[in-house]
């Protein structure tokens, strides 16, 4: 007579890790994003500014440039930047993987749109919105939907298009959304159709169940995901702090309405790296010393959407055919909506 295997126990579901994730969200963007711009938005109403050009005053020596924005730029985004690294280690060890694959790990476009509107209510700058996507690429989300999630941050900001538009206007911040819902969408489409989910590095080891403390798991895949992101960060906006005066010239009327000075800003305005919102006192600030709506309106599509030191933070979360898909279908879509101002002036 043969006996029956007993079977495995049942494994309890830790309802308690999703619970703490979502609290760490809601609390982390309350303190960090949400508390703040509520209060920024009634200062933008009032006086019709959120302060002064971070591009301002730079320094005639490099080295001082560079240091004087990294200054400038950290103590503006250091906050968001811990989160987002804290957001990218905890999805990946408190979120049941099979709960992302279901939501956004497929090909399909359903998966691009939930992408998008997860980035809706980050409202982080491209830098800070990275560690997180890079985590959702470790849980094995798809190249679309990582890819919407991070470029919906900063384009689709709902802080950011109400301080647009009592700064610079509503119709500012109505091409804005349109064309940056037509941008995410589109270029994050575009990746998932150019590049093969296969081609994505995945996770090294693949535990389907990790008895390892909790506090200790994420201590480790903190540490490389800060590991793999922050130092190069951290080089590439002292870089480009030291370029900005070449990047961003501000002689008064220096930025012309020209096709030119469209193609300029489209190239210089992908490669510059910027805190959350901080492209609407830069547009500002040019305009007044006479640049031309069209550059602007490219510099305010390209300016927050990516950056040299986001594409190296992703550097090993998507292959560099994905990166250099963002990259050129921002420049491009920037370009776009300046020639579309062009011909309507």
């Amino acid at each position: 007579m043969t006996q029956l295997a007993p079977s495995a126990p049942a494994i309890r579901f830790a309802w308690w890790k999703p619970l703490l994730f979502l609290a760490v969200v809601v609390i982390g963007l309350w303190y960090v994003k949400w508390q703040p711009y509520y209060g920024k938005a009634f200062t933008a109403a009032e006086t019709h500014s959120i302060g002064k050009s971070i591009l301002a005053n730079a320094a005639d020596s490099p080295w001082r440039a560079a240091l004087d924005y990294a200054m400038v730029y950290f103590l503006a985004v250091w906050k968001a930047a811990v989160l987002g690294v804290i957001l990218g280690s905890l999805v990946q060890v408190l979120i049941p993987r099979h709960w992302l694959l279901r939501l956004m790990g497929q090909s399909r476009f359903g998966s691009t749109l939930i992408g998008t509107g997860f980035g809706l209510p980050g409202m982080m700058c491209t830098c800070c919105a990275a560690p997180v996507a890079a985590g959702l690429r470790q849980s094995q989300v798809s190249s679309g939907a990582a890819m919407a999630f991070w470029l919906a941050n900063p384009l689709l900001n709902p802080a950011t298009l109400i301080f647009m538009g009592f700064v610079l206007g509503w119709h500012f911040a109505a091409i804005r959304l349109v064309a940056g819902l037509a941008m995410v969408l589109g270029i994050a489409s575009l990746v998932q159709r150019s590049v093969p989910e296969q081609m994505i590095a995945a996770p090294k080891v693949l535990v389907t169940r990790d008895e390892s403390p909790f506090i200790s798991r994420w201590l480790g895949v903190m540490w490389r995901l800060f590991w793999n992101t922050i130092p190069l960060y951290i080089i590439a906006v002292l870089l480009l702090g030291a370029a900005r005066v070449w990047l961003f010239p501000h002689a008064d009327g220096a930025v012309g309405n020209t096709l030119f000075w469209v193609m300029l800003m489209a190239i210089a305005g992908c490669l510059f790296v910027i805190p959350t919102a901080a492209e609407i006192p830069i547009v500002q600030t040019m305009m007044l010393a006479g640049m031309g709506i069209a550059p602007a309106l490219t510099l305010l599509m390209t300016l927050p959407a990516v950056s040299v030191p986001s594409l190296l933070m992703l550097h090993r979360a998507f292959p560099a055919r994905a990166l250099w898909i963002a990259l050129l279908g921002v420049a491009f879509s920037g370009f776009i909506v300046g020639l579309l101002a062009l011909w309507l002036a």
